[in-house]
């Protein structure tokens, strides 16, 4: 949100006095849409809070507008934007706080003192860039990138303003006729094709930013809006005044053609050859400060994002880079990009940018990795010794993949990949014991199923989702299977492995040979099923009732569909994990925002609901003891003590990624992958990034993936699974 310069009274500045439970302050400002107050959260975060005016509260189509606008930014929220901490669309003055950034727009920058030089443009170029990347790859698309939406904060340039953002994935359009945007940073295609805007528009826009920023005009200007759209569409920018070095970058960032735009990725690593050009020399890595970290290993680092106007929005470090190695009899060890482990990695503001450098080899090639940790004490900064780890191509990595997904069990890992139904990796090298291709209709990863070991069989979902298969472990050999066509989820517990329709019809078999036990209906109509654990024992289904005010938990006999009790909860419920004597769920709100963590005794059937500081967005969650972790799809992650009534987060993290894992816990530290292929690790008990790896992107122009898999933990290795297709170790030892 923008720290606006208010020039003198602002209708409404006085009124109203609070938003939620927030007490507003001083105006910052304020435009056709709302006013921006300052406000303090209980914790003494400082916060901007937008409030729509009283004229447009009453328009359904506004508050629709609004609603997608506090969508789309706690999609985003992270590092390269103000993170959301509150909102109420629904409210009578519907309004959004997010973290107060004490920093100029770059229009005011830019107005006050002149252009920006070659190198503070550089920053600021790489920076957007960067931003855009982590909106492109939550799936939204800003569509109003301009100066007044660009925050320049002491740790880099902020983007706001989501107001005609739309999810790449959303069913809103634009209206027939009705031009969205600002003419002199909007792209060609939001003239002629509105209803076809893509990421591509925002790289156009940024073109456009940065040539402002160099010149203090746009390429586009006239004092007419018309002649801005008709030079956009039609004229060649004007880039007179950019510097050189600068100006064939920008001509392709404004291409009429959205096709030969160049992603924010390869505008980074373009500006990363300038910089070096320019200096003579490597740019320098993050500097490590506060408590931060310094980049170490051969690998690129990446970082969150650090607090700005005394409120702390989340850890700012760097991790360990991995640089893949060709391992082989004789082999020499050193990157496979050449590079002689010679460190590179561009860090402005407290933000960084990473560049995946190792090259994957054939499929099932073993590859070495060698890095060093980062760890983060409440000393300086050090290093840990240099451990050997591995990384094995599972999949192409290329558009539209999803990466593999990976469960251990029984002293080796099993994964599936698009394109592979299993395979048996070795934990301690990455040995590929066997592997079973997939076969017309693609892997189990195609559905997010991890291979279970039930029956001593290994259970895979397969043929996309069509056909459950149950393979000899030992060498992949299918014993048996079962069409699934019918059925929408598959639950395992122990032996036993339940296939549930929507109806709610479970047909149960013998996990050991495919025999059918039972069928019934045991529960409602579209619950979600969960076993209590690998080892057996009850499995739940959780049915949410029709107006969502009530939550049907039914604790179900695995072995014979006897239903064993049943509990009505308040909200609508959504389970997490069950635990020794307990089921944890997330409530949702009307928003379907996670709003509260609920515990569920399952010996006394007594509950206890603890409520989220902050609503979380697609909120996953993981129990450890009495304390869940959770996080949403901005990347906050918070830690909720159970023991506790009422409100009570031990802590809460911004982790800087803009959509992240389920989190797994192992050893006191709370794991998550990233995006962008990143294993983070954070201190459980004190709510602190410790390290992370290098990132691991697919090579397509389109790199974001629907699906995250969860990270897997096997004496005290973690094992990730990236976008690339590489499932790799991870020793966090020195973390």
């Amino acid at each position: 949100m923008p720290p606006l310069r208010s020039t003198g009274p602002v209708p409404e500045a006085e009124y109203p006095e609070y938003a939620g439970r927030y007490r507003l302050e001083e105006c910052l400002g304020s435009g056709g849409m709302g006013v921006v107050r300052l406000a303090t959260s209980d914790s003494g975060l400082r916060l901007a809070v937008k409030v729509v005016h009283r004229e447009h509260a009453a328009d359904p189509e506004f508050r629709a507008r609004f609603r997608q606008e506090v969508s789309a930014a706690r999609r985003v929220s992270g590092a390269f934007t103000a993170p959301v901490v509150d909102a109420d669309p629904e409210a009578v003055r519907p309004w959004m706080a997010t973290l107060f950034i004490d920093g100029p727009t770059l229009s005011e920058r830019v107005k006050r003192n002149g252009p920006l030089g070659a190198e503070e443009l550089r920053r600021l170029g790489a920076g957007l860039a960067e931003a855009l990347r982590d909106i492109h790859r939550a799936g939204v698309v800003h569509r109003d990138l301009k100066p007044s939406n660009v925050l320049l904060a002491s740790d880099g340039p902020k983007v706001i303003d989501f107001g005609i953002s739309r999810p790449t994935d959303s069913d809103v359009r634009t209206e027939t006729g009705k031009l969205i945007g600002t003419p002199p940073f909007m792209a060609p295609e939001q003239f002629q094709r509105p209803r076809d805007v893509g990421p591509a528009a925002d790289v156009f826009a940024m073109g456009a930013v940065l040539v402002h920023a160099a010149t203090g005009r746009g390429p586009f200007d006239s004092n007419s809006p018309y002649v801005v759209a008709y030079q956009v569409v039609h004229n060649e920018p004007d880039l007179a005044g950019v510097p050189e070095e600068l100006a064939p970058l920008l001509t392709r960032c404004l291409a009429k053609d959205p096709a030969e735009r160049p992603t924010p990725g390869e505008v980074m690593g373009a500006l990363r050859v300038a910089a070096e050009e320019w200096s003579g020399s490597r740019v320098p890595a993050q500097r490590a400060g506060g408590g931060g970290v310094a980049s170490a290993g051969g690998g690129s680092s990446a970082g969150g994002g650090s607090a700005s106007g005394g409120a702390a929005s989340g850890g700012a470090a760097s991790g360990a880079g991995v640089d893949g190695a060709s391992v082989g009899p004789g082999s020499a060890r050193e990157p496979a990009d050449g590079r002689k482990g010679r460190r590179r990695g561009f860090v402005w503001g407290g933000a960084a940018t990473a560049l995946a450098g190792a090259a994957v080899g054939a499929v099932f090639a073993v590859q070495g990795v060698g890095g060093r940790a980062a760890v983060r004490d409440a000393g300086p900064a050090a290093v840990a010794e240099t451990f050997r780890a591995w990384a094995v191509p599972l999949s192409a990595g290329g558009e539209g993949t999803r990466p593999p997904v990976c469960a251990a069990a029984d002293g080796a890992l099993y994964c599936a990949a698009p394109g592979i139904k299993a395979a048996r990796l070795g934990p301690a090298d990455g040995a590929l014991a066997w592997s079973v291709p997939a076969g017309p209709g693609g892997g189990a990863s195609g559905e997010g199923a991890a291979p279970v070991l039930s029956g001593g069989l290994l259970h895979v979902v397969a043929a996309g989702g069509s056909r459950l298969e149950a393979l000899d472990p030992g060498s992949g050999a299918v014993r048996w299977g079962v069409d699934l066509a019918s059925y929408a989820q598959v639950v395992h517990s122990g032996d036993v492995a339940l296939m549930v329709r929507a109806d709610g019809r479970v047909r149960a078999l013998d996990g050991s040979d495919g025999g059918e036990l039972w069928t019934g209906r045991p529960a409602a109509r579209g619950a979600q099923w969960m076993a209590a654990g690998p080892g057996g024992g009850p499995v739940y289904a959780v049915a949410v009732a029709g107006d969502g005010a009530s939550t049907l938990v039914s604790a179900v006999d695995p072995a014979d569909g006897g239903v064993l009790w049943q509990k009505r909860l308040k909200g609508s419920l959504s389970p997490v994990q069950a635990t020794d004597g307990a089921l944890v769920l997330l409530s949702a709100d009307k928003d379907l925002f996670t709003d509260a963590v609920v515990r569920l005794d399952t010996g006394d059937r007594s509950s206890r609901r603890v409520a989220l500081t902050a609503p979380s967005d697609q909120a996953q969650a993981v129990v450890d003891g009495d304390t869940v972790y959770v996080v949403g799809s901005g990347g906050s992650l918070a830690a909720v003590d159970l023991t506790a009534s009422g409100r009570r987060e031990r802590w809460r993290l911004e982790t800087g990624a803009a959509r992240v894992s389920r989190p797994v816990v192992a050893e006191g530290r709370v794991f998550l992958m990233a995006g962008d292929g990143r294993l983070l690790g954070v201190d459980g008990e004190r709510g602190v990034l410790v390290g992370q790896t290098g990132p691991r992107m697919g090579g397509g122009r389109l790199t974001f993936v629907p699906l995250l898999p969860a990270p897997v933990v096997v004496d005290g290795k973690v094992y990730g699974a990236a976008p690339d297709g590489v499932v790799f170790s991870a020793d966090p030892a020195g973390w």
